[in-house]
């Protein structure tokens, strides 16, 4: 897509719906919201085709140096409460910042002149539900704050979901954007507030609010952390280290998944995407889908002797009977286009290749 074409407008009615904005914001604690008040339009005083962005939470720090090397490296600002890798340092801007802090979540955003804010902090599915009250706030306090930021400043705030925000209730083969959802993890639940809400602030207040529903993301950079679909990132790590691997899920738990630069070349795309392009706010995104077995068996066409033992972890197999085992994501590919470049060939010999160097560097032996 051209550059000249990155974004239509910001808050979309701002002007027009100026009067109708409350005092305060939707939280449960007054705030100054001094563009709320007022009659001026959200037109960004930087040119759109050229972006500051926030990014909150992002662990796959590869896509944020390719962002950077997209818009800038000056442009685009990671943040985190966590220290990230050296090289992260020299690709550009990063900054602590915790999402529950609101007064400096704001002045970031005011004394960076940002544009774009991207984000991606959340406590994910298995961890959230061993602590409930942690994934909370979380997942829902700090996404307060950043829509509350985002309405405030007129930003184009990007939000990914998941497959978590769908239920046992909700079709599963393949699932639709509209349907019914029910999660029954915190953070499902947390993600399905997320999109409900930033879809009632763009029609009512004409915030620029956008969200996919990721599926499992592969990545090599991204250790995995706590989420139902894990072992897909394990299982490469696994396999050129012990030649073993054993499953929390049981070899037939077929669930969507994508290779992670599909994620952020789908991401990229959505935020250019001009609103006018746009029939919704929430989007599915799908690549493949596949089970513990048939990863298994992809690998071993590389490396046969790969052993895979199954010994079902009743928390997650239990999450993962929920979700849906594919995603029907033909309105993102009407909308704005999207289109997957990876299937499961593709990512399993990417992801071979990518674990073999990355354990080269370390020092690591590999089978």
């Amino acid at each position: 897509m051209p550059t000249t074409a990155l974004l239509g407008l910001l808050c979309r009615g701002c002007l027009s719906r100026a009067h109708n904005r409350p005092s305060r914001s939707f939280s449960s604690w007054p705030r100054k919201m001094t563009r709320w008040n007022s009659q001026e339009s959200c037109n960004a005083d930087t040119p759109q085709e050229n972006p500051r962005v926030l990014i909150t939470g992002e662990d796959d720090f590869q896509s944020v140096i390719m962002s950077r090397n997209q818009y800038g490296p000056e442009r685009v600002i990671l943040s985190d409460i966590k220290k990230p890798p050296s090289h992260v340092y020299t690709s550009g801007p990063f900054v602590y910042a915790d999402v529950l802090d609101y007064k400096h979540l704001r002045e970031l955003i005011i004394n960076n002149r940002v544009t774009w804010l991207v984000h991606y902090s959340a406590l994910l599915s298995a961890v959230g539900e061993a602590n409930v009250a942690l994934a909370r706030k979380i997942n829902i306090t700090g996404l307060h704050n950043v829509l509350d930021l985002a309405l405030e400043n007129c930003l184009r705030l990007f939000v990914p979901s998941t497959i978590g925000a769908f239920g046992p209730s909700s079709p599963r083969d393949p699932a639709p954007d509209l349907c019914v959802q029910r999660p029954r993890t915190i953070y499902g639940v947390s993600k399905v507030h997320g999109e409900l809400m930033g879809e009632y602030l763009h029609h009512k207040y004409g915030l620029d609010f956008r969200c996919l529903r990721y599926p499992g993301v592969i990545s090599v950079n991204t250790p995995p952390g706590g989420g139902t679909t894990d072992y897909a990132v394990q299982i490469f790590h696994d396999a050129l280290s012990t030649s073993h691997h054993e499953c929390y899920l049981r070899p037939d738990t077929r669930l969507p998944m994508m290779h992670i630069s599909d994620c952020h070349r789908a991401t990229v795309e959505f935020m250019q995407t001009p609103e006018c392009q746009l029939s919704l706010r929430t989007y599915n995104i799908a690549a493949m889908s596949f089970t513990p077995e048939e990863v298994a068996q992809e690998i071993r066409k590389h490396l046969p002797h790969l052993k895979v033992t199954y010994n079902p972890d009743s928390v997650r197999q239990t999450i993962a009977d929920s979700w849906p085992v594919r995603f029907d994501d033909s309105n993102a590919r009407r909308d704005w286009g999207w289109a997957p470049a990876f299937g499961l060939e593709e990512l399993v010999k990417d992801m071979l290749r990518c674990v073999r160097d990355k354990r080269t560097r370390e020092g690591f032996p590999v089978s």
